[in-house]
């Protein structure tokens, strides 16, 4: 069985007329029949029964149909991967949550832009040659290249109350229902804005805290472009001096080795950066 016999199958199969199939592959008929003549003898079974106006399929044709499907494309596949420029190079990004996807998605584009060559591969999590991360997930034994710069924000459903004032004091944060992330690192800067009210909810995340801040359980605190995501909140700068926090690269001194890691470093490390939001 090899891929000439597949495609053949599969274009009757999906035409039911041996006619119109062997002008889709530009094949004489009795060349597409003979095709099929030769699959269905080493199958040792019938997969189309001729009729006056076209073929009927058989039930072993049925079930070969989606088998033969996807050996066609785990082929292609192969060909793509060992098709693929000499001069590729693999790079591998992980990407920690909380991240917000305006920002992945300049990344990526910058990569792509710049580096037409690089084999990409994204996954979520601490994982890859290097991380997209804020400043404090950084490993001890990691350097990090700062991209963007973000404010923190005060997060609230659209139609709360909030959205009349026209400023907002830290007295009259002190008494909202609150959704925590105290397992983050800023949650020690934040507690000035919570007071000593206990917490509405908690969260394991600012995507989580946005999710329980939609769903009308209180107000958090949460950086500018993950609630700039969420069409369903409003947001307004806290008072006072404005907290931030950067996310950027974060990268092992050995992760250089890579020729993709380092000609990436040095793009953006060379009066390259990317928006700050």
């Amino acid at each position: 069985m090899d891929k000439r016999q597949l495609k053949a199958f599969i274009c009757v199969f999906e035409e039911r007329n041996i006619t119109r199939a062997a002008q889709l592959l530009n094949l004489t008929q009795p060349a597409l029949s003979a095709t099929i003549k030769l699959l269905e003898e080493e199958l040792a079974t019938t997969l189309f029964i001729r009729r006056p106006r076209g073929v009927e399929v058989t039930e072993d044709a049925r079930v070969l149909y989606p088998q033969a499907r996807k050996m066609l494309s785990d082929m292609q596949a192969l060909v793509t991967r060992f098709r693929q420029p000499s001069d590729c190079l693999p790079l591998k990004i992980g990407v920690e949550g909380d991240v917000a996807p305006a920002q992945l998605a300049q990344l990526l584009t910058a990569i792509r832009q710049h580096f037409p060559t690089v084999l990409l591969s994204v996954e979520p999590g601490c994982v890859g040659d290097i991380r997209l991360a804020c400043e404090s997930l950084r490993c001890e034994d990691e350097l990090f290249m700062p991209l963007f710069e973000e404010h923190y924000v005060l997060a609230y459903p659209a139609s709360h109350a909030l959205n009349q004032l026209e400023t907002l004091t830290h007295d009259q944060l002190l008494p909202l229902p609150w959704v925590m992330v105290p397992t983050d690192e800023s949650h020690q800067r934040l507690l000035p804005f919570y007071g000593a009210g206990a917490a509405a909810a908690n969260a394991g995340s600012y995507a989580l805290a946005l999710d329980l801040a939609e769903a009308g359980f209180g107000v958090t605190i949460a950086p500018a472009p993950l609630v700039a995501a969420r069409h369903r909140l409003a947001w307004r700068a806290l008072p006072g001096q404005p907290l931030m926090r950067r996310v950027g690269i974060c990268y092992a001194v050995q992760a250089q080795a890579n020729p993709a890691v380092e000609r990436v470093l040095a793009h953006f490390s060379h009066g390259a950066p990317l928006r700050t939001l």
